[in-house]
């Protein structure tokens, strides 16, 4: 593909994404998201492969169906109330129909069918898009109408999602996928948060952006795409590798790194509002997405290639590739714990 044609898809994709920030209006928000899915869709089918086809219809089907709801929704709304203001969703059926099309949009739990086999499909540039990206544009609006919508509603879909993503995670092998369920997980705990405290869910959807990069891009640099292909990365990157475990494990919500922060203070936050037994419940589902980190963290250090009489020598060829946003990006997911007293006083 042309870099003039990238460069214009990038473009607008940011394009999309701004005008959904910005839009108080439905309509203006439906053609943000609109934009930002026909701006993605040539770089999803940009290598002509036939995975990659099926991956774009996918995700044209669930886009089309979720933006159609919403259009439906916010049309019923005005025609009830005769506003299209974002803030004055006030008809029951529209608010639980918009927050299901929006849950639909991002891949949330029971709505997430879609979600891995598109992201299978997908090269991992493309895929680390799809992860983090665009769920920016969805989830200014999930923000926006939370203190509208049904409490229950919402925090249903959290603890499905956290349960579902943890779960099945569980017996993948595709590198692709593993981490689409961990986008499932994540969007859990942003969603169960945000009509308690939407401070806390910008705050998870960041490191969750920030640690989502970190990994896609180690595993570019890595060129795998499989767990039993981890087993070379350590003779080969041995750096790397440390580093990648180690933002695996954060990802995980392990202390001391910085995905505990926003899991920490979320759990704290239900506690708070007198929801123990919905902390518990995401706590103890956050151990069975600790357990497929963890697998592939044993994969990538603590296990070696076949070594035959026939085999090539793994060689540390030079890298060519621009490390500097993996860098950035790691750094980040590992160090920033200690920020966490500043950040609580922000968000208090």
């Amino acid at each position: 593909m042309s870099p003039y044609v990238i460069m214009i898809l990038l473009s607008s994709l940011g394009l999309g994404t701004t005008l959904t920030f910005m839009s108080s209006h439905w309509l203006l928000a439906w053609m943000g998201l609109e934009i930002n899915t026909l701006a993605i869709l040539p770089l999803m089918a940009q290598h002509h492969h036939p995975r990659a086809v099926e991956a774009t219809t996918k995700y044209f089907l669930a886009q089309a169906a979720a933006a159609a709801t919403i259009l439906f929704a916010s049309t019923m709304n005005a025609w009830t109330t005769g506003e299209w203001n974002i803030y004055c969703l006030t008809d029951p059926t529209a608010i639980t129909l918009t927050t299901m099309a929006l849950a639909l949009k991002v891949g949330l739990a029971p709505m997430h069918f879609w979600m891995p086999p598109v992201m299978q499909g997908l090269d991992l540039t493309t895929g680390l898009i799809m992860a983090t990206w665009q769920k920016l544009a969805p989830f200014s609006l999930i923000i926006q109408m939370a203190p509208l919508a049904h409490p229950q509603l919402l925090i249903t879909l959290g603890l499905m999602s956290v349960f579902i993503g943890g779960w099945a995670g569980l017996n993948q092998t595709q590198l692709r996928k593993i981490l689409a369920y961990s986008s499932i997980a994540h969007l859990g705990w942003m969603i169960t948060i945000t009509q308690f405290k939407p401070e806390l869910t910008i705050l998870t959807l960041l490191t969750y952006v920030m640690m989502t990069s970190a990994t896609f891009l180690t595993f570019k640099l890595m060129a795998t795409t499989k767990i039993n292909t981890l087993a070379m990365s350590w003779p080969k990157t041995p750096i790397i590798t440390a580093t990648a475990a180690l933002t695996l494990l954060s990802l995980g919500g392990l202390p001391p790194l910085t995905g505990f922060m926003p899991k920490w203070l979320i759990l704290q936050e239900l506690t708070t509002q007198n929801l123990p037994l919905t902390a518990t419940i995401m706590a103890l589902s956050a151990l069975l997405s600790l357990y497929f980190y963890l697998r592939l963290c044993y994969a990538m250090t603590l296990t070696i290639s076949p070594n035959t009489n026939n085999s090539s020598t793994p060689w540390r060829l030079q890298n060519n590739q621009n490390t500097i946003p993996l860098t950035t990006f790691m750094t980040a997911s590992l160090l920033l714990l200690p920020l966490t007293p500043m950040v609580q006083a922000l968000v208090n």
